[in-house]
Parts: C-alpha cells; structure tokens; sequence
C-alpha cells in the first residue's frame, strides 16, 4: 500500500481532536469517568506510530489501545466487505435481504467509526482490503463471506475481552459484540433455517463453545484468518 504524505499535527489540530473525540464519547453514553480514562491512554509518540503505518499497521498489544487498534481492524473490514455488497447487491437477494446488508453497512460503518474517533492520533491506519475470493454477484458466495466475518468478529471480541483493563471499553466491547452475534444468526438463517445457535464451526479452531457459550478466539488464531482478506501487512508485537 503506497504510503501518503501526511502533515504532523499541530497542538491546536489535537487539542481540537481530544475535544471531538470527548463530545463523540459522551453522546454515545460513556460518562466523564470514561472519556477521562482515554485521555489518560493517550501517547507522545504520533511520529513513532505514524512510523509503523507507513509500510503497514501495527497492533502492539502492550495496552488497550492496542486491544482497540485490533477492534478497529476487523471492523474496518467488515465495513468495507457490506459497503460493496449494499452497493451492488447479488442478483439472488430478496428485497427483505437488500433491506438488511444495507442496515449492516450502516451498523459497521458506525462501529469502524467510534474506534477511529476513540483512537484518534494512536489509530492505526485505513488497511487495504481483499475480497477478490468473493462473488459478490452471487447471493451464496457473499452470504457465505458475511457468515465468515461475522462469527470470525464474534469470537474476535470474546477472546480479546480478557485483555482489556478499562470498564468502559470493556461495556463497548460488549455492545458491540451483541451486534455483530444478531449479524451472525441472520446470516446462518439465510443459509440454512433454524441453524442461528449452531456455536460449533469455529471448534475446530480451538474456540470453546460449550455449555451454551458463545466462540472465543486468541488474535493469533483471528489475525490469519482476517489476513486473507486484507493487503496491508500487520505487524503484531507483545500478543
């Protein structure tokens, strides 16, 4: 991915950011305590960061802002995978099925979105994406890649909650993954009725489904797996 020339920011640029982002947090309902928490986990280190991206993206794991870079990610992904399919919808698509890729579009949009704005200055970079394995004039192939994405995001978020030491972004994380669950079992009924609850697909990949729970997956388990449908190498350090 070709690297763009981009101006430092001024100290006015990223006070006015800090601002933005507060405004953006607290109309999403996380109070004071949570805005002041991201404050808190804000760097010095933009040059170094900027650094990273030019050749690629960097998920440091050391911290939450780490945990967020990777929450940002796969939901860049997924927005990028049902903003073509709600702009050119397969052939096969019911009106109900239009209806609906174009409401997720929406859905991942605005999740990309507050991980950009939570992240600001640490965000890393827009990653070049992949779909060339994707049909997307064929309802079967597209609803085959929406199931993929969406039970890769499901356990994404589950097995990266535990590495999250703020509350706030842990009730984040939470609303979030409730979302992209409901994603999930729309699609897998779109496949094949009644299949919704089946949590067993990703067993085979070592998340633990068992007693009515929901699949969770390491990064090194979900990063390679994401890989296949991004450009734009991912460094990974301190997983």
């Amino acid at each position: 991915m070709k690297s763009e020339n981009v101006t430092p920011p001024t100290k006015k640029s990223l006070d006015k950011e800090r601002y933005n982002r507060r405004k953006f947090l607290s109309a999403l309902g996380i109070g004071a305590a949570g805005v002041s928490l991201l404050s808190s986990c804000e760097r010095n280190d933009w040059y170094d960061q900027f650094k990273d991206n030019k050749d690629g993206a960097t998920l440091d794991f050391k911290d939450d802002i780490g945990v967020l870079n990777y929450a940002y990610a796969l939901e860049q992904l997924e927005a990028a995978f049902y903003t073509q399919v709600a702009a050119n919808p397969a052939s096969g698509f019911t009106a109900a099925q239009k209806a609906y890729f174009m409401d997720v579009q929406y859905h991942e949009i605005a999740h990309r979105e507050f991980f950009k704005k939570a992240l600001g200055a640490n965000a890393i970079g827009s990653l070049e994406v992949d779909f060339s394995s994707i049909n997307f004039s064929d309802a079967a192939s597209v609803l085959a890649a929406a199931k993929t994405f969406e039970d890769l995001g499901v356990a994404a978020y589950n097995g990266a909650g535990v590495r999250l030491t703020t509350d706030a972004y842990l009730v984040i994380a939470g609303q979030i993954v409730s979302v992209e669950a409901r994603h999930a079992a729309w699609v897998r009924d779109q496949i094949s009725n009644g299949s919704f609850a089946d949590l067993n697909d990703l067993s085979a990949l070592g998340s633990n489904n068992s007693g009515g729970l929901d699949g969770a997956l390491t990064p090194d388990k979900v990063l390679p797996l994401a890989a296949n449908y991004i450009k734009t190498k991912i460094n990974v350090i301190n997983l």
